[in-house]
């Protein structure tokens, strides 16, 4: 939905590392959290039915303390509270988005507007408990809805109240901690640029192996204006983004991405060579085989590495969606789920050894990193996202609307021999599909295709010419 003209916040979530604390405060923060592990974990078993369906967050506490009471763990109170109240909107997350799936199931079983009045009423029906007494919509939340379950125990919730902050240097800051005991808190130091405040989460990092703290920045408002210039996104894996517009954003993320692909597979191949010796030398040698599994085979070089190619990724798309955006608020057409554009992925897959390398290199492209960066920097701009239906974006002509026209690689060449930039077309085709009154976001691939077949019968026709001289012609392939 658009949003409304006037101003949203800029909030974004900061983490700071902790930089020191003595031992004993290290193993009391320890036990707590193992301790509100056990609140968080039972508190997700009790709260994350459909019987505590819409349960408002601010209930969840008495529900709860009804079977867990704080002295039963040693805990304090607050404590106990804000845990139990974190895990009730989480649930409150979950049940949301289950709530957005469904209603895309309704209009793809209801489409149309002969069906308004009936989808209109299921969607209210949804939002209560209500639903159980449905057996379409019981069935549906039923299938969509996967009850929580949280094995979570390392990390504690702060309120305001539960913690002091006192400046010490430029970027260092003392927090006094909520203990649990009364009247005495934990001490301990963190490198920030600038004062905690707010609600905070203290997390043990179990790559890291240390304490972070992490809290929400707010970086002012932005004016919404009352009208947004259009334009379309095509997302790929060559590039992160390419606009209607004709500019590319993010040209190095194929690159990238392959590269850190090809290194693991590699580091693995090898990492399995030496697993294979250090079992076999097991029985042999157990002395050279105990120093081969302590030197060559722990995780916490590759893990490193691994996190800092994954920090460079995400540099780039949000870099790209940084571009995109320049500062200036738009209305932003792009698909949900797009296919990876590199030329050495559009070719046909002849053999196993290759189909196996794409899959690697698909799972490294980080389309749900794409489609968070894009929606966080059209939160900071004042602009719009809105994603339309995919199908068929990339093989439609942008000049024609129809599908007369192949691609090959980044190349798309039209009937008339013309070539157009592939995903530059894609693009203005994402574009397009944001106003066609024809294709609705909830249309299934077969819907789709017929639509398309009738514009391009219709385009023949004038020329005087039918889609089976267009497919004899090689105009469709």
């Amino acid at each position: 939905m658009p949003r409304k003209v006037g101003a949203a916040k800029r909030i974004s979530t900061q983490i700071v590392p902790v930089v020191g604390m003595t031992k004993s405060v290290e193993l009391e923060l320890l036990s707590t959290m193992k301790k509100l592990g056990i609140v968080r974990s039972e508190s997700y078993n009790k709260l994350g039915s459909i019987s505590h369906w819409s349960l408002d967050w601010k209930k969840a506490i008495p529900e709860v303390k009804s079977f867990r009471t704080p002295d039963t763990l040693g805990l304090p109170a607050k404590l106990m509270d804000w845990t139990v109240n974190d895990v009730a909107k989480a649930i409150t997350a979950s049940q949301a988005a289950c709530t957005d799936a469904v209603i895309k199931k309704i209009y793809k079983r209801f489409p149309g507007k002969d069906n308004q009045k009936t989808r209109k009423e299921l969607c209210k029906q949804l939002k209560t408990l209500a639903f159980q007494r449905l057996p379409l919509l019981h069935r549906l939340v039923r299938k969509e809805f996967q009850r929580g379950h949280s094995w979570v125990k390392n990390q504690i919730v702060y309120q305001q109240v539960g913690y002091n902050c006192k400046r010490l240097s430029r970027n260092t800051y003392q927090l006094e901690l909520a203990g649990l005991r009364r009247g005495k808190r934990n001490r301990v130091i963190v490198r920030s640029n600038r004062k905690i405040k707010g609600q905070i989460r203290l997390v043990y990092n179990q790559l890291l192996q240390g304490f972070e703290v992490h809290f929400l920045v707010d970086y002012g408002t932005v004016e919404i204006p009352p009208s947004r210039r259009s334009i379309g996104v095509d997302k790929g894996y060559t590039e992160a983004l390419y606009d209607s517009d004709g500019q590319a954003h993010g040209k190095g993320l194929g690159k990238a991405a392959t590269k850190k692909s090809d290194r693991i597979c590699n580091k693995n191949r090898n990492r399995g060579k030496l697993w294979a010796l250090h079992k076999k030398l097991k029985k042999l040698d157990p002395a050279k085989s105990a120093r081969i599994l302590e030197n060559n085979l722990s995780r916490k070089t590759e893990n490193k590495r691994y996190r800092q190619n994954q920090s460079e990724l995400t540099a780039i798309i949000g870099a790209a969606s940084k571009s995109l955006f320049n500062g200036e608020s738009l209305k932003v057409f792009a698909v949900r789920e797009a296919w990876p554009t590199a030329l050495d992925l559009t070719q046909p897959i002849k053999n196993k050894r290759q189909s196996k390398a794409v899959s690697r290199k698909l799972n490294s492209w980080m389309k749900g990193e794409i489609r968070d960066s894009l929606q966080k920097w059209a939160n900071w701009t004042g602009s719009v996202v809105t994603e339309v239906q995919p199908s068929y974006t990339s093989q439609v002509d942008s000049v024609t609307g129809t599908l007369l026209g192949k691609r090959s690689g980044d190349n798309f060449t039209r009937f008339d021999g013309v070539v157009l930039q592939a995903d530059h077309n894609a693009a203005k085709n994402v574009l397009d599909r944001g106003t066609d009154k024809e294709i609705s976001r909830y249309m299934n691939k077969t819907e789709v295709q017929a639509v398309l077949l009738r514009r391009t019968a219709r385009f023949l026709k004038g020329m005087g010419l039918s889609l089976a001289d267009a497919v004899e012609l090689g105009w469709i392939g």
